[in-house]
């Protein structure tokens, strides 16, 4: 009889989470010519780096068994009604969006819209949200969404210095009411900038020489100060005028664009995402048609296709960060897609009146519990507001808060003693009751009494000139969807638009496209997850604090680092936070002098970026004809730096997708010139229980968890970026000056809005491995070992692998050489990424690290059937791309050039040299699972010569 232990499901989700099945990797092995997963391990991964032994982690956790181990942990948090509010307030997330998109793997598996003839639906949701600001901030062009407000502002700070070229200051004044999670990132930021930071009352605005200056509308404290004074003096100086705003005040407030602000930015959150303990959510980032080539982030913009058809897609400095390396102008590399389309589906479902009246709603119980207060003798101290009241000290203060406790509500103290209060849109007339019992005990107020006294007076609690009189969401997709029947529609129809990981493998070199469980992902949508603000007191945080204790100490054993910060919410800012910590350290022993940072030509875009954020001097190390680091050549260059020598920033496995064996002689050439090594963590899926970061001899690395830890790519974002250092750098990690960190620094600054950056997200990760546990994840590396070298197996007799090891293997990802193919023929990289879209694909990471190529990372949750399905679609375009060479096919008129083929294509008059069959079912199967891109081959150059990054109006689709 077979045993219980036999019968237990222990590593089902093991087998769940790997693509291939035992006898597939029996084949595949054989395909490789490899006796097992270890032999093939043993021929990959240098022996010198090898991990001994498992890793200090737990084996795997069934589904069941560890979502109840998280239920648990999250009923640990108690979520007190918060009116703490900072930039951050409890919503209603409307159920149809929180169903039909944010858990929605066709909106949260999806990839960055590189590929936009696959990715309009999401392009159009996101040119609904930069709509949205455009038209609420009065403003002439948005981006598509930054981290959060305050890393926002400090790109804002960045973006005024480099415009106002001829203002020779080097101070940046910042009001006394921006949210002080705001002024600790720009201070943070400043430093390496060499920027003086300035606070104080606006109206002191006039004693300094600056190039610029952030104002807070609403202020921190709920007051509202007419910004247009300081606007203009901040012009009369030729200095940047940039506002941090609420855009949920704006619909009832005068758009800072109608003062003349030159930026505007903010944090959507509270149009229907929930706060998360911080995250993630998209801030918002606005600015003038004449600095449309110097804002930040991403931007869409609307083109048309090849047969003049309006079509959206990523306009300008989208790529231009990476190509610009160290002279870019920020290391943004991502934004918060999959919250920017909450926030805009939320307009479109609530339309302009609805916004006008949740704000006018929370206007008026605002103004209800500060007319009572007043009545009962207690001072409001700012007579204008929007949501938020100040009361002046009280005097029974202690007695009051331990009251809010037993009614389990969070009010704001502030450093001066002064009691906040934020009213939000869940808010009720019976929690308005409730607040007067807290404050005042026994009274005889009403509500309903104050309302109508309010209602017959007219009282208005905001200035008459500041009254919001501009029209804002006037263009028919914010009028038309309304009901819960057309706005499920309207989302149904935009995601049948896309291409996500349920239709198909996305092979995104360095990408890491693997599966986002839904086991995973269920927790994210717990209230008790998502009802927390990120400033709760600690006590009523046991649930994330065990969460955020438990993710460190199991990216430690990862890692082998001593120390983890949860704190970067992006790749780009781990990266700048590791480097931060380098420099810290390097300053403490006295040698801030050491600025030169060693970067090989293979490393990421954002690499030298984040450097010369730091205030670091990149020097190009060179790689070898193999794309190895040229160890001959960093060894002079580190020589050449002598003391001033700061760090390596390295990506290992290489970005060339292959172990370099000289990696521990690197690092620990580095050391012996006094530097500090950066690994970059892109990688790190080759890594996991086969070698550690800490071990090889970094000292500190990021973690790119929407890579390796299955947090999703969501349509370009969000991702997080916790940083791991050695011992000697964990005194310089980020804290924080609103909510410090256990144990932290009280030095170091912060370099996100909030203590744990993008929170509720975590919990995707945490889920990834338990439920993989030490068993797993090895597993999973090597199965993401296998599937990169059996497609190099089946591809390699027809497209050149780049680079190899000398055995001729390759790590977890390779490089496909397309460049012969193009000399020959003219048929170039991007025609062969538009003609898999026929096939059903996205195509690979194009034309990086190296041009004309194809990076390809099939993950190892990829099954062989769907890893044959890819390499017959790369074959099947092989043989047409030898039609076109030998001229069966013109040059100008064939199936690559031509794609992507449309439905509409099907239905047209025909004058191709090759049938429609052809075109778009080019392989039996194609036609089982048939995705139809929406439009055709959009034209990117005439897109950037016409910039329009707006709805485009009924009239123009019409037309065409």
């Amino acid at each position: 009889m077979t045993s219980l232990n036999d019968l237990e499901f222990r590593d089902a989700f093991i087998n769940r989470h790997i693509g291939p099945n035992d006898k597939q990797q029996t084949h595949m092995l054989s395909t490789v010519k490899a006796k097992s997963l270890d032999d093939l391990t043993d021929q990959i991964v240098p022996s010198s780096i090898k991990l001994n032994g498992a890793l200090a982690l737990e084996n795997a956790t069934p589904e069941n068994e560890a979502l109840a181990y998280l239920q648990a942990m999250a009923n640990q948090n108690v979520t007190y009604k918060s009116y703490i509010g900072m930039g951050y307030h409890d919503t209603l997330v409307p159920n149809v969006i929180l169903r039909n998109v944010l858990e929605n793997p066709g909106w949260y598996t999806a990839y960055t819209p590189y590929q936009p003839e696959i990715a309009q639906g999401r392009l159009e949701a996101l040119i609904n949200y930069q709509q949205m600001v455009i038209d609420l901030t009065g403003m002439e062009i948005a981006n598509a969404s930054l981290l959060d407000e305050a890393t926002a502002a400090a790109e804002a700070m960045a973006m005024a210095k480099r415009s106002m070229r001829k203002n020779k200051s080097n101070a940046f004044f910042v009001d006394e009411l921006v949210h002080p999670q705001t002024l600790d990132v720009l201070r943070t930021r400043a430093e390496y900038y060499g920027y003086d930071i300035i606070t104080g009352p606006l109206g002191s605005l006039e004693q300094h020489e600056i190039f610029g200056a952030l104002i807070q509308y609403p202020g921190t404290d709920g007051s509202i100060t007419d910004p247009e004074p300081a606007i203009a003096q901040l012009h009369s100086k030729d200095a940047f005028a940039i506002v941090a705003t609420d855009l949920m005040a704006l619909c009832l407030l005068k758009s800072p664009g109608e003062m003349g602000a030159d930026i505007v930015l903010g944090n959507s959150q509270r149009f229907g995402v929930p706060m998360g303990f911080g995250g993630p959510h998209a801030a918002f980032f606005a600015t003038r048609e004449t600095h449309k080539r110097t804002i930040p982030g991403r931007i869409i913009g609307v083109s048309k296709d090849t047969h003049d058809k309006p079509a959206y897609r990523m306009a300008l400095q989208t790529r231009e960060q990476h190509i610009r390396r160290e002279k870019a102008t920020s290391n943004i590399c991502t934004a918060q897609v999959l919250l920017a389309n909450m926030a805009g589906f939320y307009a479109v479902y609530h339309g302009p009146q609805g916004l006008k009246r949740i704000a006018q709603r929370i206007h008026r119980l605002t103004g209800i519990l500060a007319e009572g207060l007043e009545a009962k003798g207690i001072r409001v101290m700012n007579s204008h507001f929007f949501d938020t009241l100040t009361i002046d000290s009280l005097h029974n203060l202690d007695f009051i808060l331990e009251r809010a406790k037993n009614y389990k509500v969070n009010f704001r103290i502030d450093k001066n003693s002064n009691l906040g209060i934020s009213i939000n849109e869940t808010t009720t007339r019976d929690d308005i009751e409730e607040l007067f019992d807290i404050l005042l005990g026994d009274h005889d107020l009403n509500v309903g009494t104050i309302d109508a006294n309010l209602t017959s007076q007219n009282t208005t609690f905001i200035q008459e000139n500041l009254e919001r009189t501009e029209p804002f969401l006037t263009h028919p997709v914010f009028n038309s969807h309304h009901s819960e029947t057309d706005m499920l529609r309207y989302l149904k129809q935009l995601e049948n638009r896309d291409l996500a990981l349920n239709h198909s493998m996305i092979a995104l070199g360095s990408c890491t496209m693997k599966l986002n469980a839904t086991a995973q992902m269920i927790p994210v949508t717990w209230e008790k997850f998502g009802r927390v603000h990120p400033f709760a007191p600690a006590i009523q945080t046991h649930g994330y604090n065990t969460l955020v204790e438990e993710l460190q100490n199991m990216l430690k054993a990862i890692t082998g680092f001593d120390a983890i910060s949860l704190q970067p919410n992006s790749g780009a800012q781990g990266e700048y936070a590791g480097l931060l910590a380098i420099r810290k350290y390097q300053e403490s022993l006295g040698e801030g002098h050491r600025d030169i940072c060693l970067i090989p030509q293979s490393a990421h875009g954002t690499n030298p970026a984040s450097a010369q954020m730091m205030g670091l001097k990149v020097v190009v190390v060179k790689t070898d004809n193999l794309g190895n680091v040229d160890q001959e050549d960093l060894a002079q260059k580190a020589e050449q730096a002598g003391d001033k020598l700061s760090c390596l920033m390295i990506t290992y496995p290489s970005t060339h997708g292959v172990y370099e064996q000289g990696i521990k002689e690197i690092c620990q050439l580095i050391h012996e010139n006094g530097g500090q090594v950066y690994m970059d963590g892109a990688n790190l899926n080759a890594q996991v229980g086969l070698t550690r970061p800490a071990d090889i001899g970094a000292d500190v690395s990021h973690m790119n968890l929407h890579k390796t830890f299955a947090i999703p790519h969501g349509g370009g974002g969000p991702g997080m970026g916790p940083i791991g250092v050695a011992s000697h750098l964990a005194a310089f990690l980020p804290n924080h000056v609103v909510s410090p960190v256990e144990g932290g620094n009280p030095l170091m600054g912060a370099v996100s809005a909030s203590t744990f950056g993008s929170a509720s997200i975590l919990t995707i990760s945490w889920m990834y491995i338990r439920l993989l546990g030490a068993n797993g994840l090895r597993k999973a590396t090597q199965i993401a070992l296998l599937n990169a070298n059996y497609l190099v197996a089946r591809l390699k007799d027809y497209y050149p692998i780049l680079y190899t090891a000398a055995n001729g293997r390759v790590a977890h990802e390779c490089i496909l050489d397309l460049r012969p193919l193009k000399a020959e023929t003219g048929i170039t990289e991007v025609d062969i990424a538009k003609r898999l879209m026929d096939y059903g694909f996205h195509a690979p990471t194009m034309s990086f690290p190296v041009a004309g190529t194809f990076m390809v990372e099939p993950t190892e949750s990829e099954s062989q059937a769907e890893l044959d399905r890819f390499a017959d679609a790369m074959i099947s375009i092989y043989h047409e791309i030898q039609q076109v060479k030998s001229g069966v096919w013109p040059a100008d008129n064939n199936p690559l050039v031509n794609a992507p083929h449309t439905q509409a294509d099907m239905m047209s008059a025909w004058d191709h040299p090759y049938d429609r069959q052809t075109a778009a079912f080019p392989l039996t199967w194609v036609a089982e699972n048939k995705f139809w891109p929406f439009v055709n081959r959009i034209d990117d150059v005439w897109g950037d010569r016409n910039l329009f990054c707006a709805c485009p109006t009924t009239d123009s689709y019409t037309e065409n």
